[in-house]
């Protein structure tokens, strides 16, 4: 079956909690090392977006779950990266490979083009051939890898940074 991509709402919390918590335990594409509850999920990340302005998640739902979302944040706190965002996919486990972080991606990137933001930037943790694929396909280019950056699960991790220039 196709996703139905939209913007999200608060009753997906609890289900874009336990994405993101399994990517906490099993991964080390976050470097979150402390599952969230989804009372502070809601309060430090799901508060600040919106369905226009420059901080925006989508989600994809397949008969009414959710199975993935992507979003665009803050990059940095400083007013003068203020145009500048950081781009996130995360799917389900059990819909992998499937296109859905393409289609996710697709909306979000529609959806920024009206508003000012003039830069994206993604960082992937070392190795992901499949998230670096992905950015590829949407014109992200690697502007440099921080070596080591990251701890988690006994090693150190290096992380590829990727840009994309966004119409304004």
């Amino acid at each position: 079956m196709t996703p139905i991509i939209r913007f999200s709402q608060p009753s997906d919390i609890v289900q874009l909690t336990e994405i993101y918590n399994y990517y906490i335990l099993n991964t080390a594409i976050t470097f979150d090392l402390k599952l969230f509850t989804v009372e502070r999920r809601r309060e430090e990340w799901f508060e600040h977006y919106s369905s226009t302005g420059r901080y925006q998640l989508f989600v994809a739902e397949v008969e009414d779950q959710v199975v993935g979302y992507a979003s665009s944040s803050c990059f940095r706190a400083k007013a003068a990266y203020e145009t500048s965002i950081e781009t996130s996919v995360y799917i389900h486990p059990k819909t992998i490979k499937k296109g859905i972080g393409s289609l996710l991606y697709s909306a979000l990137f529609e959806s920024l083009k009206t508003e000012d933001v003039h830069r994206a930037y993604a960082g992937i943790t070392l190795p992901n051939s499949a998230s670096i694929a992905l950015h590829q396909k949407f014109g992200f280019q690697s502007v440099g890898v921080h070596r080591e950056v990251g701890r988690k699960f006994d090693r150190y991790w290096d992380v590829e940074w990727f840009e994309k220039c966004l119409p304004s």
